[in-house]
């Protein structure tokens, strides 16, 4: 029998322990700073182009925000008391500076703890929507008139953006609104003595959905998205006036440019326990201004059907739109193989056009071979549109007539979207007349084109002037050293004056603006370092081969201060791979040496004041060249990337071979996982919200297509689970408790913690309340820094012999 005394001590000694790890903890002063850094401001033309709106970004969130009730919903989050995410991004502060002089006027009116949202330029510039909430209630849209720059609310807090951004613009002087419905009652509460048993019965058909989050899971739940997701959608004029429009439901509503119509997509029964909202059957309409229904455009059937091949889609009509360019054309994409890519077929998709006022048969435009992926509108003679194919990594960009949407398209371009190198670059666009974006033309009816400008020196963006008729580019600009330098927009219709954003690596981006004839520049903003305890960090882009001759690049970024004569230093290598169809393609350059040295907490830059090295996305390509699939040698090519990369940091002299460490995020921390199981090149991991078990994700996962069943020694070599008696170094796993990502369920985390402990390996598990995917509370950030911090002060930075073996982390 035990010694009762000595079993209370013992029990007391664990409760002490327990409590001492328990906690949010703080990290070095140098770290905390970077939690706390201003983000750099958003910059967003009007469309009358006569001056910028300056957004700054609200605080980082704290954990009692964070905290807030949330339901979730048919794969959505939302607080119930304020009918938007806990996540969503606000801004503090909107400023807005004048063209050309520059002249800075801070927007009033807002209250003091007012966090602004959903903001929209009016499509003459005159006004700007915004919707803001203030203390713990639903949004309420504001509007601020831009001649003196004052706010003022057009509603009370009675917004319902459970489904998006609950304001859109129908014309320039009037609000398509989602209101809150006055007279809904009370919510519905979950009530015990009426639960009854959920039945699900398959019709015998496939239905291979992935790992899906937040699924409705009984009736209960169906009424409780009924109730939140309903609103009520009414005009509401800058004067305050409001029409109702007689639509209500589950719905998402579009103007057209010239505000005299507008679509509804109304989401409705029957619900799915297997599919997000998106996949719920929808009902697609036109109305007028004053919500008399004209036509009804499609009513799309439940899609939990569909094939999970990426190349797949819903089938039947699809990204209903507006002509840009066109007062009031109604746009979408057909899928023509039932929206199977696993079947033969020469056409995929087709787009579709309706014009006002909506009567008889859509025009059948072009057909394309590929998806379509996107659509830039330029005038009755001229739009392009970008055709994807995941499987084989093609894109292909062509050029039609709206005015004769028959007539057959010509190509553009068509290339391979792993080529960085030979990517011709984006179109341009401008503010058109209803205040749309639309392609920028040169007198002689030329485009505009605007690339990264990859390259084996690095990027160095361009803009180009593309020829139609010769299918030729001419470079008008171009990036040159010690500046990373990219363009905005034209700042005239005669594209000689041009907005652009530089940066280098101590100079934060900043805004100048450039005259393309003769290559004068001006700055226009001037924010501020706000990391200049990193303004003496050294950064290399860094070129290295793998054994089997594939090329290699990463970021090396070196501490302040450091030098070679103070010998190799401890390094932390932080990555992600990527799966590619070609090894040319692998090996291309995938950054700038004169970029400015981003810095943020979820990143591996902060341990550089700690004095480690880092060496930042390093290539870990995962090819699989003709049939083969990438992921049938995963492990052999992961391994063998992160061994070429920490090779070279030796021969360098740049890293002490014994004193290195590996991590990532999401896949980045699956791949951690493999890496710890399947070499010794590390003396320990951190790994953060990551999937380690592929038979929890039997449907497929990153790019992989192939099913467990189909594939199923892959889905066991690549689970780190699977190996984990393999793991001998020191591994940190942190996980969101809320993690909302398709996969990545924290369950992972917490049966390769119980693997890892049973099996007797040096593991630690951090749980962090409320976080999702990315953690977004202030608090947490903190507590993620010390934790990765302590984890690599302890199993790295020291360097361990026989005599002094690595200490357990405390």
């Amino acid at each position: 029998m035990r010694h009762p005394v000595r079993l209370l001590v013992a029990l007391l000694l664990v409760v002490v322990h327990l409590s001492a790890q328990t906690g949010y903890r703080q990290p070095d002063p140098a770290l905390a700073a970077i939690v706390d850094a201003p983000l750099l401001p958003e910059l967003r033309r009007s469309p009358a182009q006569d001056r910028f709106l300056l957004l700054e970004r609200a605080p980082t969130l704290t954990l009692a925000e964070l905290a807030a009730p949330e339901l979730r919903l048919a794969g959505l989050r939302f607080n119930p008391e304020r009918y938007t995410s806990n996540r969503a991004l606000t801004y503090a502060r909107l400023t807005l500076k004048s063209m050309p002089a520059g002249v800075e006027t801070p927007v009033r009116g807002f209250p003091d703890d007012a966090r602004l949202a959903h903001v929209s330029w009016s499509a003459d510039g005159r006004q700007i929507a915004v919707v803001v909430f203030s203390q713990n209630q639903p949004g309420a849209l504001w509007t601020i008139d831009v001649a003196t720059a004052t706010a003022r609310a057009l509603t009370g807090p009675e917004l319902n953006g459970v489904l998006g951004s609950p304001v859109s613009w129908i014309g320039h002087d009037a609000l398509l609104v989602k209101l809150i419905p006055a007279d809904r009652g009370a919510a519905p509460l979950r009530n015990v003595t009426t639960l009854s048993p959920v039945v699900q019965q398959s019709k015998g058909e496939k239905a291979a959905v992935r790992t899906f989050q937040d699924l409705l899971k009984d009736p209960q739940d169906e009424a409780a998205f009924d109730y939140y997701a309903t609103s009520e959608l009414v005009r509401v004029s800058l004067d305050g006036q409001r029409t109702p429009l007689g639509l209500r439901g589950v719905l998402v509503a579009n103007a057209s440019p010239d505000g005299r119509y507008f679509t509804a997509g109304v989401f409705h029964r029957p619900y799915s326990y297997l599919v997000p909202a998106n996949r719920f059957p929808l009902r697609y309409s036109i109305h007028d201004a004053t919500g008399k229904l004209v036509r009804e455009i499609a009513d799309l059937p439940l899609a939990e059907n569909l094939s999970p091949a990426f190349d797949s889609t819903r089938p039947g009509p699809r990204n209903f739109d507006w002509r840009a360019d066109a007062p009031a054309t109604l746009a979408w994409i057909e899928a023509r193989d039932h929206g199977d890519a696993t079947q033969p077929a020469e056409v995929r998709d087709q787009l579709m056009l309706l014009a006002a006022p909506f009567a008889g048969d859509p025009a059948g435009g072009p057909k394309f071979g590929y998806r379509v992926a996107g659509i830039a509108w330029g005038n009755e003679a001229c739009a392009l549109v970008s055709e994807n194919w995941i499987k084989t990594r093609r894109t292909r960009t062509w050029r039609f007539s709206p005015a004769d949407p028959s007539t057959a398209p010509a190509l553009v371009f068509d290339r391979s979207s792993e080529d960085r190198y030979g990517d011709p670059g984006a179109p341009v666009t401008k503010t058109g007349p209803f205040g749309e974006p639309v392609l920028h033309f040169g007198a002689d009816g030329s485009i505009f084109l605007r690339g990264q400008g990859a390259s084996a020196e690095g990027d160095r963006p361009f803009l180009d002037r593309y020829d139609f008729a010769s299918g030729k580019a001419t470079r008008l600009w171009q990036s040159t050293a010690p500046h990373f330098e990219e363009f905005a927009t034209f700042l005239d219709d005669a594209a000689t004056q041009a907005l652009t954003r530089r940066e280098s690596p101590t100079e934060p981006p900043n805004y100048f603006v450039r005259d393309l004839t003769n290559g004068a520049m001006k700055e226009f903003t001037h924010f501020p370092n706000p990391f200049p305890q990193f303004a003496g960090v050294k950064k290399e882009i860094i070129t290295y081969a793998r054994a089997d001759g594939v090329q290699l690049t990463g970021t090396l970024y070196l501490p302040p201060d450091w030098t070679p004569a103070q010998g190799p230093l401890p390094t932390l290598l932080w990555a992600y791979p990527r799966e590619f169809k070609s090894a040319d393609a692998a090996g291309q350059v995938r950054d700038s040496p004169y970029r400015f040295v981003r810095v943020s907490a979820m990143g591996p830059l902060p341990f550089l004041l700690k004095g480690y090295a880092v060496l930042d996305d390093p290539a870990m390509p995962i090819i699989g060249e003709g049939k083969q699939e990438p992921n049938d040698t995963y492990i052999a090519q992961l391994v063998a990337s992160a061994k070429a990369a920490v090779d070279e940091l030796v021969r360098r002299g740049v890293t002490d071979r014994d004193r290195v460490a590996v991590g990532g995020h999401s896949y980045g921390a699956f791949m951690t996982a493999n890496l710890l199981a399947h070499s010794n090149l590390f003396r320990a991991g951190i790994a953060r919200s990551g999937a380690y078990n592929r038979t929890l994700t039997p449907f497929g996962f990153q790019a992989e297509e192939r099913s467990f069943w189909e594939a199923p020694e892959i889905y066991g070599a690549m689970s780190p689970f699977n190996h984990a008696n393999k793991i001998k170094d020191a591994l940190l796993l942190i996980h969101g408790q809320a993690d909302d990502n398709s996969g990545t369920f924290p369950v992972q985390s917490e049966r390769f913690y119980q693997a890892l402990t049973g099996l007797g390996a040096t593991a630690r598990y951090v749980q962090l309340p409320y976080e999702a995917h990315g953690y977004r509370a202030r608090e947490s950030l903190l507590h993620m820094l010390w934790e990765e911090s302590n984890w690599l002060d302890t199993y790295v930075k020291k360097p361990a012999t026989k005599d002094a073996p690595v200490p357990a982390a405390k």
